[in-house]
């Protein structure tokens, strides 16, 4: 008398397969998120007059200033010169992220959770 639910000797070749492949993908994902955590992000403003390096485990880890661009008349600029440094920076490592991950998923991570599947 066969089992009732699933597959009689269990999974399917192409099934288990399947299993591998994803099991595959996570071990690469997670070596890729590694690596790019260990990576620093430099961005300028200002023409170089302030820089700010950012890791990938999204935290600020340097910021330089020129002195030439701290002028106490004139904080607010110094402030955008750092705010857009940051962001700058942010982007790069962001880009490099999702760079990396689409290599691995081959374009499969903007599908969402259901891979693409209609159920």
């Amino acid at each position: 008398m066969a089992k009732r639910g699933g597959f009689p000797g269990g999974m399917p070749g192409n099934m288990n397969n399947l299993m591998k492949q994803a099991q595959r993908m996570q071990r690469q994902m997670e070596e890729t998120t590694r690596e790019l955590e260990t990576k620093e992000y430099t961005a300028s403003a200002g023409g170089g007059a302030v820089s700010v390096t950012v890791s990938g485990k999204k935290e600020v880890t340097g910021v330089k200033i020129s002195p030439e661009a701290v002028d106490p008349d004139d904080v607010e600029m110094l402030e955008d010169m750092i705010m857009a440094a940051v962001n700058e920076a942010f982007r790069q490592m962001e880009e490099a992220s999702s760079s990396a991950m689409s290599k691995l998923t081959g374009g499969l991570g903007g599908m969402g959770m259901g891979g693409g599947f209609p159920f």
